[in-house]
């Protein structure tokens, strides 16, 4: 039986993203979830289902060298599939101009309701110059922007990702910017924290994180005046939602706080229907 999770942090896998180098270090870390031929859309579901994960935030990957998982690849399991997959969209930071028309293809031909830069990926921070018509086009589309924060599992730079002071000039030139920072952002959970409470855009999700393994920080915070602030994410297939899930009970949450951590934050976050 399904419940009403969504799930902000997910990728079906094609063979081009699996092939690459940069994730021999999470397949180190994620013991074998990580498959090594593109699975089926079938089962990426069947994993959602088995955790109670109504809807998943389906993410494109656009590297430098080029798309990993394609826009139209991510928006043909978005239309097959329409009650369970929102697309979040990725575009060629390099050509920013082009970049924007496509995001803008993206949200009229499939519904995208977000925009997703993996700083890591590019070794460029989210201040840099290239990001900026992107954000005026996600303000103009009224679509969130989705980003990582914190050290990266890949092997590749950890400083792009740093909320402060690279995210803290985002939300503070572009305040009607919906930011939702995923990664927790490990070791800097802290300038997370500060950011998420100084600006009303800003969210952090728990992606790529058991939650046997949130800070203590992030669990106060989950708790107590962030309760409206953090929304859940798994990472699949790296991190699958039925692991990222198992010991929830554990961070004994009211039953107002659960919800909100589970669906109503990302509801708002991402203007999803409710």
């Amino acid at each position: 039986m399904l419940t009403n999770t969504i799930d902000t942090w997910m990728q079906h896998p094609t063979q081009r993203w699996l092939d690459m180098p940069f994730l021999d270090s999470l397949r180190h870390w994620s013991k074998g979830t990580i498959p090594e031929t593109e699975p089926p859309v079938s089962w990426t579901i069947d994993r959602m289902d088995e955790a109670g994960v109504e809807l998943g935030l389906l993410s494109a990957w656009h590297a430098p060298a080029g798309p990993l998982i394609s826009n139209d690849e991510v928006g043909d399991i978005v239309k097959r599939h329409p009650d369970r997959f929102p697309m979040v969209a990725s575009v060629n930071l390099h050509q920013p101009m082009e970049a924007v028309r496509e995001l803008r293809r993206c949200v009229e031909e499939y519904g995208a309701c977000a925009l997703r830069v993996l700083p890591w990926l590019w070794d460029l921070p989210p201040d840099d110059r290239r990001y900026y018509p992107l954000y005026a086009a996600c303000c103009d589309l009224d679509i969130a922007f989705c980003t990582q924060i914190g050290h990266t599992g890949p092997l590749c730079p950890s400083e792009p990702g740093r909320p402060i002071p690279y995210l803290d000039h985002v939300a503070l030139e572009f305040p009607e910017l919906r930011i939702i920072a995923g990664h927790i952002g490990v070791p800097w959970t802290g300038e997370a924290i500060s950011l998420a409470t100084k600006y009303p855009n800003v969210y952090i999700d728990t992606s790529a994180y058991k939650t046997s393994r949130y800070p203590a920080e992030i669990v106060d915070y989950l708790r107590g005046h962030g309760r409206n602030k953090v929304l859940f994410g798994s990472n699949h297939p790296a991190w699958p939602a039925p692991d990222c899930l198992s010991g929830l009970d554990k961070l004994e949450l009211d039953e107002k706080t659960r919800a909100a951590f589970l669906r109503e934050n990302a509801i708002r976050a991402f203007d999803l229907p409710s």
